[in-house]
């Protein structure tokens, strides 16, 4: 699965190049206003939560059939959302960076914008559609790459959240520079869930970097396991998403 996903990244961000030159892309990104600080949103006592916004998954489909991101990303913000996190990637996941710029217009938390980043044309995405933020994802990239990654997002003002599933995924993360980085419970090769990941993995995490813990949080006793745990924040889609009441989800996930 994680080969497809990262496969198919590749032919989106060689379509999406096609259409907008890196010129082009790179005189929007100068234009936007300076990125807002993801780190210090997902600081403090309180559990933070980085509410997603996705229309899809390879694994569930369609989760929501009138999936309008803009609106979905106010009412989280209005429900205490710390941050949001827009999926744009579009063959699994029915995204599209133009859903991060309507994000952007209607919320002023910070925005990550979470795909399977693979180019610096995606970072300049990114960052001319208004996020703030990028997910790289240990497992997708050579450690080489990832350190390439990590300073062109920092060139362009964007903070860098760093997927790790793995005690040697956390010391590759760490050795590369990341200032933020994500456990996610979910095996990117088998899909398996593991919520006790968060709590192996947090000792080896300095208490100077920001701990997201994601996937697999779908009620407050997960939540509160998380906080419990010592992590700062917690990402969470798949529950807001697939909840009568997003908002109100969400607010129970605030332990």
């Amino acid at each position: 699965m994680l080969r497809r996903l990262v496969a198919e990244a590749e032919v989106e961000v060689a379509r999406r190049r096609a259409r907008e030159p890196e010129a082009v892309l790179a005189a929007k990104a100068a234009a936007q206003p300076s990125a807002l600080d993801l780190a210090a949103a997902l600081r403090g006592g309180r559990l933070r939560v980085i509410a997603e916004c996705k229309a899809r998954t390879p694994l569930l489909g369609v989760l929501a059939p009138d999936y309008r991101p803009g609106r979905l990303a106010a009412a989280y913000q209005a429900a205490g959302a710390a941050a949001i996190s827009v999926l744009c990637q579009e063959t699994s996941f029915g995204g599209s960076p133009e859903h991060l710029a309507e994000v952007r217009r209607e919320v002023t938390v910070p925005i990550l914008r979470k795909d399977f980043v693979v180019s610096e044309h995606q970072l300049l995405e990114a960052r001319a559609q208004g996020a703030d933020a990028v997910l790289l994802i240990v497992a997708a990239l050579a450690p080489l790459r990832l350190g390439e990654l990590l300073a062109a997002s920092r060139g362009l003002g964007l903070q860098a959240l760093v997927e790790v599933h793995s005690e040697a995924e956390v010391e590759t993360a760490l050795s590369a520079g990341a200032a933020l980085v994500g456990v996610n419970h979910r095996d990117l090769m088998t899909f398996q869930v593991d919520l006790g990941l968060s709590e192996r993995l947090r000792p080896l995490v300095p208490e100077s970097v920001v701990l997201v813990a994601e996937s697999g949080i779908h009620d407050a006793a997960a939540a509160r396991r998380m906080l419990e745990a010592g992590v700062d924040a917690i990402l969470v889609g798949e529950a807001l998403m697939r909840a009568a009441d997003p908002a109100e989800k969400l607010g129970e996930l605030r332990v």
